[in-house]
C-alpha cells in the first residue's frame, strides 16, 4: 500500500487558525485577550484523541473536522447526526452494520465539540436547576444525555469525541433538538480533586440510620452522614413546583435494613443522573424531616450535603446510644369499604403481577404520548404511571436500556395493543427505568390532574387515557376553541371548569370515586414497598373487527350461491359500536359544525371531521341552529361503519382469501340523541375563530350594518332532497358547460311582511300587497346555504334573514305553481327498513351514452314495512335509491324507523308495487336501530288468514300437511356462468370460466294444507333436505348420484313420473325419488315457516272460491275452495306433538 500523502503546510495553518478564532469566540469569555494556552491545551486534547485511533494516514490534525458551536448545532444541523472522532471509517461501518436491515443509522458528519457540562440551563440561579443536564459554550446551550455521569465533571470544560445529535421533531413546539454523549467527554483542562481528609469520615450505615428515625432528640443540632449501598432510585418526581426523588441505601446483606432518603435540593436533584444501584456512596450532612401532611420521618439533604463514593477505608462507623423514647410505629391504613358483590366484580377484572428487572434494547414505539415501547421485540415496556418528558427524546428504537422493579403481568389480545401478546411491564414512582429520567410537567396536565382527582388508583390505561384525553382539548380544541386559562379556570362544586366537564367520563370510569388515591411519599417510601401496579385491572380489546364475509353470509346459504349473487351479498354491510363495546369505553369531543359542502352536521376538531346524524328524542329532528359551534360531548351514540366490497370471491370456499377483495370502501359516522350529550356553549368571538377549524370550511362572514338587515317569516311545508341540480348560466358567465350544484328546495308561504332591524329587535312587518292572498314560496339552497339543511323541517316557522334592498323577500308565485304539478303517484309514510341490499343497475335510459358512469353504477333497495293505522301486520314495500340521490342519506339502516315523503309510486310487470326516489322526495330519520336486535317470533296463523289481502302477514308460521309433491329438480351448475356441469366440468362451449367450481341448486315444490286453505311452497337449496326428511350424510350422497348427470328433474303430475335430465340417469335413481316423494316420510305433517312470494302490496284481485269434487270411498263431496296461495318456505321443522294437528293432518 503507497504512503499517504503528507498534508499541506497552508492546509494545517488554515485550519489552526480556524480553531483559534473558534475558541476566542465560544469559548473564551467575551471582552478578554486571546488565550494561547487555552488554545495550545484544546488543539492538544483534539491531537490526542485523534492520533489514539492508529489509523491517521499520517495526518496529525483532523483536517477534515471542523469545530461547530451550541448555536450553529441548534441552527444549521436540521438532520440528525453522530461525530466519532476517535473512530475510523471501519469502525464506523461495523457499528451502522449493528442497525440491522430494518433499522437507519445516524449519518456521521465530521464536527468538534466542546463545551462546559453543566446542571443550570442559563442563568446562575440555583432555582433554576431542575436535575437536567446541558452542555454551554458562549452562544447557548443544549440539553443532553450522559449515562454515566461523574459530579466532578461539572462546571468543566470538556471535549466530546462521540455524541449524537437529534434536532426537535416536527411536531414539537419547544424546538430545541438535544445531545446524547456516546462515551466519557474528555477533560481540556486537569480536573483539581478536594484533598481528602486526613481523619476518617464518621457515619451511618442504613439500619442505625433506620432505629434512629424513632428515638427522640437524638439528632437535634447533628447533621450526620450516612453509608451504605444503593439499592434503588425512585423516579424523578415534580409536584407542586418542587422536583424531588428518593434513593434507598442498604448494608451488605439483602435481608438487612433499607433507608430511605429524599433529595429534593434544587443543586442536587443533578445526582439522579450520577447513580448506580448496586454501587456504594456516602451521603453527607443530612437531616431528619417530616413530610407535611403525613405521619412519615425520613432522612433529607441539606443544602451543605455531598455526594461521594464510598471508600471503607476512608470511613469509621458513628457510634451512638439509642436509649430513650420510642416514636409511635405508622398506623396501618384502613381497608377501604366495598360490599361482596363489588368485591367479586372487581376480582374478576384484577390479576397479580411480578416485579421484573430487564435489560434490553428497544426495538418499536408502539403509542409515544401513552409511554408505550416495545423492548426486544417480545415485551412492552408503559411508563404511564411515571411523569417523563426527557424520555421522549431519548427512548426510541437501537437504544439499550436498563429497567428495574417494573411490574409485569402476561398480556392477552384484550390490551390496547394492536395484535400485542408478549410480557406487559409498568412502572409506578417507585421503578425506574436506568439512565432515563422522567420530567413530564406540562402546565395543562397537572391543572386537570389536580383538579379532578386522577391520583386515584386507576387501571394501568389511565394515564394514557388521561393525557389521550388532555391532548385532544390542548391540540385539537385550544386555542381555536377554548382559551388556555379557560380550560385551566379554577372549579368549585357545581360549577366545573370546562376541561373537568369534558374530562369527568374518563376520570369517573378510570378512578371511580370508592378508590384509594395515589400518594407518591407513600408509595415510594413504604417499607416494604407495596406497588399499586402489584394488582392491574384487565383491559378489553378493541371493537374494529376486520372484514371477515363468512360472518356475513351463513355457510348453509352460502355453499348454493353463484359467483355474481355471493359477491352481490358482500357488496355492502354495516356495523354498529357501542361506547361499551371499547375498553375503557369511549368518549365523544367535538364540535358541532354544519358542513357548507355536504349539507350535513359534522364534530371537527383539527384532526378532522366526523358525519355526524342528531336526533333531539325520539322521532324528533333537531331544528334549533344555534347548536351551531357549540362544543359537544357524549357518552352514549352509535359509531355507524357502512362498508362497500368490491370483491370476485368464485365460491363460498374461498371466503377466507383476502386476495379476492378488489376495492374496500367505508362510510364511517356517528348516530346520538341531543339528550344524551353534554353542550357546552362557546362564546361568539371564539365561534368565530372556530370556523377555521376545517381548511375546507368557506363560510360567509356575518353581515355588518343594522340599516339593511331584513328579516321575513315563512311556514316551511315541504322540503325537497339535497342532490346536485343543474342551474341555469346568467348572462355573461362563462360559456363552459357548468356542472351540477349540490342544492335543496324548500316550500311554503311567507308569515307577515318584511321586517327590518330597530336597534337589537325586529320592526313591525311591513305591509305586502293582498294580504288576503295566500303568498307562496320558494327558497332555493345552493353553496355555503345548504348547511341549514338538518335544520329545515315541514310544519316549522322560520325566520329568513338577509341583508339587501327593500322587496329582497317579493316574489311571484307563478313559478311556483309550476314547479310542483300535483299528481296521485306521490306517497308519503313512515316505516321501519327491514333491509338494504345494493343491486345490479336498472336499464339505462336509451338515450344514455354507453360506457357512462349512470349506466354502470348500481342502486340501493330497502325492504320496509309500512307503518298503517289498525293494520296489525304492516305491508312490505320495496323502495329502490338510484342516481343522482346516491350515495343513501345518512341512518338508512336495518332497523331504523323513517318518514319517507312524496316517493314515486311504480307497479311493476308482476303488478308489485314499489316506490322510488325523486328530486321532491323528503326523507327524515325518526329513531335509530336498536342497541341490541332481538329477533321476534313469527306470528303463528291458519293459512286461511292469508287470503284476507292487505291484512294478512308478510311472514308467519302454520301447522300443517304435506299432500303431495308437485316437482324436484337438483341441479350441479357452474359458480361463474350458472351453466351445466356433468361429472363437474362446465359444459358452455368455449367456457372461458376462472374456476371450474360447481354448486348444487336444487327446488321443490309442494302442496301443503292445514283444513283452512291449501299452498304451493317452492323449497330451495339446504331447505330441499329437510323437506324431504333426509339427514346430512343421506342428502350428501344423493347429491353425489346426481353429480354424474349434472341434472335430475322430476315432474309429478299423476300416478307416474316425467324424467328430464342433461344424460341419462340410471334407472335406480329414478325410482329411490319417485320412491321417496311418495312415501310418507315426506308426505307429513311439518311446521312451516315461510312468506309470500308476492309482496302485500301487490296489485291483482283475488280469485273467488271455486266449486272442487271429492271423492271419499264411495261419497262424493262437492265443496267451495279458495285459491292456491303461492309460498316459499323460510324452514321447516317437524311438530313438537303430532297429534296436537289435530283434524288438520288428515285429508281425504
Amino acid at each position: 500500500m503507497e504512503a499517504a500523502t503528507a498534508p499541506a503546510p497552508d492546509s494545517e495553518q488554515a485550519w489552526l487558525e480556524a480553531a483559534q478564532t473558534f475558541i476566542q469566540e465560544t469559548l473564551c469569555p467575551a471582552g478578554t485577550e486571546p488565550d494561547g494556552q487555552l488554545t495550545q491545551l484544546v488543539i492538544d486534547c483534539v491531537k490526542t484523541i485523534w492520533l489514539s485511533q492508529g489509523k491517521n494516514q499520517g495526518f496529525p490534525l483532523p483536517l477534515s473536522y471542523s469545530f461547530v458551536s451550541v448555536q450553529d448545532l441548534k441552527t444549521h444541523q436540521n438532520l440528525p447526526c453522530c461525530s466519532h472522532l476517535s473512530w475510523s471509517s471501519n469502525a464506523y461501518q461495523a457499528w451502522a452494520q449493528e442497525a440491522g436491515p430494518s433499522g437507519t443509522p445516524l449519518p456521521r458528519e465530521r464536527l468538534l465539540l466542546l463545551g462546559t457540562l453543566t446542571d443550570l440551563s442559563g442563568d446562575l440561579e440555583q432555582e433554576c436547576r431542575k436535575g437536567d443536564l446541558y452542555v454551554k459554550d458562549n452562544t447557548g446551550v443544549l440539553g443532553c444525555e450522559l449515562i454515566d455521569l461523574d459530579l466532578s465533571w461539572l462546571g468543566h470544560l470538556f471535549l466530546f469525541p462521540s455524541w449524537s445529535y437529534l434536532p426537535p421533531p416536527r411536531w414539537s413546539s419547544s424546538g430545541e433538538g438535544h445531545l446524547e454523549l456516546l462515551s466519557a467527554p474528555v477533560p481540556v483542562l486537569p480536573l483539581t480533586s478536594s484533598p481528602s481528609s486526613l481523619s476518617p469520615l464518621s457515619v451511618l450505615y442504613p439500619e442505625t440510620a433506620s432505629r434512629l428515625l424513632r428515638h427522640r432528640g437524638k439528632l437535634r443540632g447533628v447533621q450526620p452522614n450516612l453509608a451504605g449501598k444503593l439499592v434503588r432510585v425512585s423516579a424523578l418526581v415534580r409536584s407542586q413546583k418542587k422536583a424531588h426523588f428518593v434513593l434507598s441505601l442498604g448494608g451488605s446483606s439483602p435481608a438487612g435494613s433499607l433507608v430511605s432518603v429524599v433529595v429534593q435540593i434544587p443543586a442536587q436533584l443533578v445526582w439522579h443522573r450520577a447513580l448506580w444501584p448496586g454501587r456504594s456512596y456516602v451521603l453527607t450532612a443530612l437531616r431528619v424531616v417530616r413530610i407535611r401532611g403525613h405521619c412519615y420521618r425520613v432522612w433529607t439533604t441539606s443544602p451543605s450535603s455531598h455526594l461521594l463514593p464510598l471508600r471503607p477505608e476512608c470511613v469509621r462507623e458513628l457510634e451512638l446510644e439509642l436509649d430513650g423514647p420510642l416514636l409511635e410505629a405508622d398506623p396501618p391504613p384502613l381497608p377501604a369499604p366495598s360490599s361482596s358483590q363489588d368485591g367479586d366484580r372487581e376480582a374478576a377484572l384484577v390479576r397479580n403481577s411480578t416485579l421484573l428487572s430487564y435489560t434490553g434494547k428497544v426495538t418499536g414505539v408502539l403509542s409515544q404520548p401513552a409511554g408505550l415501547y416495545e423492548v426486544d421485540g417480545q415485551l412492552a415496556l408503559c411508563l404511564a404511571y411515571q411523569q417523563f418528558h426527557s424520555l421522549r427524546k431519548v427512548v426510541r428504537p437501537g437504544v439499550s436500556l436498563e429497567v428495574g422493579e417494573g411490574s409485569a403481568q402476561r398480556s392477552s389480545r384484550q390490551l390496547p395493543l394492536p395484535l400485542w401478546t408478549g410480557l406487559f411491564v409498568l412502572f409506578c414512582f417507585f421503578a425506574l427505568a436506568a439512565g432515563y429520567r422522567n420530567v413530564y410537567n406540562k402546565n395543562i396536565e397537572r391543572g386537570c390532574v389536580l383538579e379532578g382527582g386522577v391520583g386515584r388508583l386507576v387501571p394501568r390505561t389511565v394515564w394514557a387515557q388521561v393525557r389521550k384525553g388532555l391532548r385532544i382539548e390542548e391540540v385539537m380544541l385550544c386555542p381555536h376553541v377554548l382559551r388556555h386559562h379557560q380550560l385551566l379556570q379554577h372549579s368549585c362544586p357545581g360549577n366545573p371548569s370546562p376541561g373537568l366537564q369534558l374530562l369527568a367520563p374518563i376520570l369517573d370510569v378510570l378512578a371511580p370515586p370508592g378508590s384509594s388515591r395515589r400518594n407518591a411519599h407513600k408509595e415510594i417510601l413504604e417499607d416494604p414497598h407495596h406497588c399499586p401496579l402489584q394488582k392491574v385491572r384487565a383491559c378489553g380489546g378493541g371493537a374494529w373487527a376486520a372484514f371477515d364475509a363468512k360472518t356475513l353470509l351463513p355457510l348453509p346459504e352460502a355453499s348454493h350461491l353463484t359467483s355474481g349473487q355471493l359477491n352481490q351479498r358482500l357488496s355492502w354491510s354495516w356495523l354498529s359500536l357501542l361506547p361499551s363495546t371499547f375498553h375503557p369505553p369511549q368518549i365523544l369531543i367535538g364540535l358541532l359544525a354544519a358542513s357548507s359542502h355536504k349539507g350535513c352536521l359534522q364534530l371537527r376538531d383539527r384532526s378532522g371531521s366526523l358525519p355526524c346524524l342528531i336526533l333531539a328524542k325520539h322521532s324528533q329532528p333537531i331544528s334549533d341552529s344555534r347548536l351551531i359551534g357549540c362544543l359537544v360531548r357524549t357518552e352514549k351514540f352509535q359509531l355507524i361503519i357502512e362498508r362497500n366490497v368490491r370483491s370476485t370471491f368464485p365460491s363460498c370456499k374461498e371466503l377466507s382469501m383476502a386476495g379476492f377483495i378488489q376495492k374496500q370502501q367505508a362510510r364511517v359516522y356517528i348516530q346520538f340523541f341531543l339528550a344524551d350529550a353534554l353542550i357546552l356553549p362557546v362564546p361568539r368571538p371564539l365561534l368565530l375563530s372556530a370556523a377555521s377549524l376545517a381548511p375546507s370550511q368557506t363560510e360567509p362572514a356575518l353581515p355588518e350594518g343594522p340599516p339593511t338587515e331584513q328579516s321575513r317569516l315563512f311556514l316551511l311545508s315541504h322540503k325537497e332532497a339535497l342532490m346536485k341540480r343543474n342551474f341555469g348560466v346568467p348572462p355573461g358567465a362563462s360559456p363552459e358547460v357548468p356542472k351540477p350544484v349540490l342544492s335543496f328546495y324548500v316550500s311554503g308561504r311567507w308569515l307577515g311582511g318584511t321586517q327590518r332591524k330597530e336597534g337589537t329587535a325586529w320592526g313591525p312587518p311591513e305591509p305586502e300587497g293582498d294580504e288576503s292572498e295566500d303568498q307562496k314560496v320558494l327558497l332555493v339552497f345552493r353553496g355555503s346555504s345548504i348547511r341549514w339543511f338538518e335544520f329545515l323541517h315541514p310544519g316549522r316557522v322560520y325566520r329568513l334573514v338577509a341583508p339587501g334592498p327593500p322587496g329582497l323577500f317579493s316574489a311571484s308565485s307563478g313559478f311556483f305553481s309550476n314547479l310542483f304539478p300535483h299528481t296521485n303517484s306521490l306517497v308519503s309514510f313512515s316505516a321501519e327498513v327491514l333491509s338494504r341490499t345494493l343491486c345490479e343497475p336498472f336499464p339505462a335510459p336509451f338515450w344514455t351514452k354507453p360506457g357512462t358512469a349512470r349506466t354502470s353504477r348500481g342502486c340501493v333497495k330497502l325492504t320496509v314495512a309500512v307503518r298503517v293505522a289498525d293494520c296489525p301486520f304492516p305491508p312490505h314495500l320495496d323502495i329502490y335509491i338510484k342516481d343522482p340521490h346516491l350515495p343513501p342519506p345518512l341512518g338508512l339502516l336495518p332497523g331504523a324507523r323513517v318518514y319517507f315523503g312524496q316517493l314515486e309510486k311504480k307497479i311493476s310487470r308482476s303488478h308489485n308495487v314499489y316506490c322510488c326516489f325523486r328530486p321532491s322526495t323528503y326523507l327524515q330519520v325518526l329513531s335509530f336501530p336498536p342497541e341490541t336486535s332481538i329477533s321476534a317470533p313469527l306470528p303463528r296463523i291458519f293459512l286461511a288468514e292469508l287470503l284476507q289481502g292487505s291484512r294478512a302477514p308478510f311472514q308467519a308460521t302454520a301447522s300443517c300437511h304435506i299432500v303431495s309433491v308437485f316437482s324436484l329438480q337438483l341441479l350441479w351448475v357452474c359458480a361463474h356462468c350458472t351453466s351445466l356441469c356433468p361429472q363437474g366440468r362446465c359444459a358452455r362451449q368455449g367456457s372461458t370460466c376462472p374456476t371450474q367450481t360447481s354448486i348444487i341448486q336444487a327446488s321443490v315444490r309442494l302442496l301443503v294444507e292445514d283444513g283452512t286453505a291449501e299452498a304451493l311452497v317452492t323449497c330451495k337449496n339446504h331447505h330441499v333436505a329437510t323437506a324431504l326428511g333426509l339427514c346430512p350424510s343421506e342428502w350428501t350422497s344423493l347429491l353425489e348420484c346426481v353429480r354424474g348427470p349434472g341434472k335430475v328433474a322430476l315432474q309429478f303430475t299423476g300416478p307416474g313420473a316425467q324424467v328430464e335430465s342433461s344424460a341419462k340417469i340410471d334407472e335406480p335413481l329414478v325410482l329411490f325419488l319417485r320412491t321417496l316423494c311418495t312415501s310418507f316420510s315426506v308426505l307429513r305433517p311439518v311446521v312451516l315457516s315461510f312468506e309470500l312470494e308476492r309482496k302485500s302490496s301487490m296489485v291483482t284481485v283475488l280469485e273467488p272460491p271455486r266449486l272442487q269434487r271429492f271423492q271419499c270411498g264411495e261419497l262424493t263431496l262437492l265443496t267451495r275452495v279458495n285459491p292456491r296461495i303461492h309460498l316459499s318456505c323460510l324452514s321447516i321443522q317437524e311438530p313438537k306433538h303430532p297429534s296436537s294437528l289435530g283434524a288438520f293432518s288428515l285429508s281425504c
